[in-house]
């Protein structure tokens, strides 16, 4: 294999590695502290910053790396549990705003404490702070699809995650 070829596959093989290490380590901390799954930490997270009442659950969909279907299974789980409420769009008789209830806003502060406590331990402490700033530029360069890019966009303005 010319190194080239080795390097790419070195690189996507520690990629791969991290993400399932820290993807299964937060799917049980995130569990087992507060009994939400990544996906719908997310969806709390991304409500949470929300303007003007709420998010559309168009606009909700553009962010998270859920299919429409699997979006609106947790949308509706995380309205029984009294996290989320759901209204019609103003002026939209088919929109669907989403915000985040005071008892949402509880179980997302739980819920962030343990996301920055499992990132820190299984990435960041692991990383000088050089590091740790690379590795955020690189990342975000490879989201948004843009390597000449110079404008660092906001984790908001990013594509779907994982």
């Amino acid at each position: 294999m010319p190194a080239d070829e080795y390097a790419c596959a070195q690189a996507w093989t520690a990629l791969s590695a991290a993400h399932a290490l820290v993807t299964e380590q937060l799917t049980a901390a995130l569990d087992q502290a507060c009994g939400l799954s990544i996906h719908e930490f997310e969806v709390l997270l991304r409500v949470q910053h929300a303007t003007d009442g709420g998010l559309r659950l168009r606009a909700l969909g553009n962010m998270v790396r859920l299919t429409q279907p699997s979006l609106s299974r947790a949308v509706a789980r995380l309205e029984r549990q009294g996290w989320l409420r759901r209204a019609g769009a103003p002026g939209d008789g088919r929109g669907v705003l989403i915000s985040l209830t005071e008892a949402g806003r509880g179980v997302l502060a739980r819920g962030a404490a343990v996301h920055a406590e499992t990132i820190r331990s299984l990435l960041l402490d692991r990383l000088t702070p050089d590091e740790q700033e690379l590795l955020a530029r690189a990342l975000t360069r490879v989201a948004t699809g843009d390597p000449a890019s110079r404008k660092e966009p906001s984790w908001q303005d990013q594509p779907r995650s994982a």
